[in-house]
């Protein structure tokens, strides 16, 4: 039996250990916080705990570990936030160099950009492909 993405990143420390990393780089994030709805979030340091432990708890269950997230649907996160493909591609590359950053392996790095990615419908809601 093969060991879940969960499991291979860490579980919970290993994952909380690198969704610190990826939070102070999204908040510094001149590319991601051009968004100014997103930016607004990001702007208050206060957020940034509460931020972690959602992206967290998140990331646990992404990777097939327990079931912890109590935040709202990706859908209903980011409908607000007006994001366009630029903003989504612009936090999934910093997800990416994190990953780097942190020495996780190619095989695990995939695994997981390829669940981001597969968030992309429901985290985009700007079109501007005619814009």
């Amino acid at each position: 039996m093969t060991e879940s993405l969960y499991d291979r990143l860490g579980g919970t420390y290993g994952i909380a250990g690198a969704v610190d990393v990826l939070v102070d780089r999204l908040f510094q994030n001149a590319s991601v916080n051009a968004n100014e709805n997103v930016h607004a979030h990001h702007g208050k340091p206060a957020n940034a705990p509460g931020y972690k432990f959602l992206v967290t708890a998140w990331s646990i269950e992404a990777a097939g570990g327990p079931k912890c997230y109590p935040g709202l649907d990706m859908e209903a996160a980011h409908s607000t936030l007006q994001i366009d493909d630029e903003g989504f591609d612009a936090v999934a590359l910093e997800i990416a160099a994190t990953l780097s950053f942190l020495g996780v392996p190619d095989a695990e790095h995939r695994e997981f950009m390829n669940i981001i990615e597969g968030y992309r419908s429901s985290v985009v809601t700007l079109d501007t492909a005619f814009s």
